[in-house]
């Protein structure tokens, strides 16, 4: 049976890189917002994780994901421009209620924040097959239970997706209505919720059975089937990610 992964095949220098260098700039986009605390540095580490995503290609399949975080994010903006804890300055009022400066300056930092985690995450999600990062991960000597983990975690999204359309199919063909205005979709909901929590019990349960037959809880110590990938650049780029962020230290707490 095939994986299903978030992983979009491209030709493309991203996906030319190792995934644990990958890894390597999730963390450094992490710190370097928190370390540096500037809305410049947050919209500059935001603007390079997208621009990385469109080097690979797959800008496009984020679209979903920052559709959502956008709604959530624009939640944020409202709440802090209104009653953030630091507002004293008005910047603006529109329909009686009134927005302050620093509640909309301390939004746009957590925006670009958010912005710029989550792309960096999708820069390794979508660039990476999972099969290539545990197998990574496994080789540095992490434990095999926890890659396996690291790898399902990868694959329950669409594993979930491909399992309601199926059921989906299977309830229309029964004539089931599942499309229609918002009291039709919310009527089938629960009737196609039920069948796809427990066929991700089966899957977990077949799935543990066929692990243990091959002896997945074996104690001696394993092989690979494949020789280890010559990645290009990841030298230079974890190294450079270093010097960055030990820079950054520096000027912000000994400078």
């Amino acid at each position: 049976m095939k994986l299903l992964s978030l992983f979009v095949e491209r030709e493309s220098l991203i996906h030319q890189i190792d995934p644990i260098t990958k890894l390597y700039y999730i963390v450094f986009a992490i710190l370097m917002p928190a370390i540096c605390s500037s809305i410049t540095v947050s919209i500059a580490c935001a603007f390079v994780s997208i621009i990385l995503l469109a080097i690979g290609k797959v800008l496009k399949n984020t679209l979903s994901v920052f559709g959502f975080v956008s709604f959530v994010l624009f939640t944020v903006i409202i709440i802090q421009g209104l009653f953030g804890v630091k507002n004293e300055t008005i910047f603006f009022q529109i329909m009686g209620l009134t927005f302050y400066k620093e509640g909309l300056m301390e939004s746009l930092v957590i925006v670009f924040r958010v912005i710029n985690i989550v792309a960096s995450f999708l820069i390794l999600v979508l660039t990476t097959r999972p099969s290539d990062l545990v197998e990574d991960l496994v080789r540095k000597g992490l434990s095999p239970r926890i890659g396996y983990v690291i790898l399902s975690v990868f694959q329950i999204i669409p594993q979930m997706m491909s399992t309601v359309d199926t059921i989906t199919d299977a309830q229309k063909s029964r004539g089931m209505e599942t499309e229609g205005n918002l009291f039709v979709r919310m009527k089938a909901f629960v009737p196609l919720m039920g069948p796809v929590v427990l066929s991700s019990f089966n899957n977990a349960k077949e799935r543990a059975m066929a692990l243990e037959v091959r002896a997945f809880g074996s104690k001696i110590k394993r092989t690979f089937l494949s020789e280890p990938k010559n990645y290009k650049f990841c030298m230079p780029i974890r190294a450079s990610l270093l010097i960055i962020l030990i820079g950054a230290v520096i000027g912000r707490f000994i400078l």
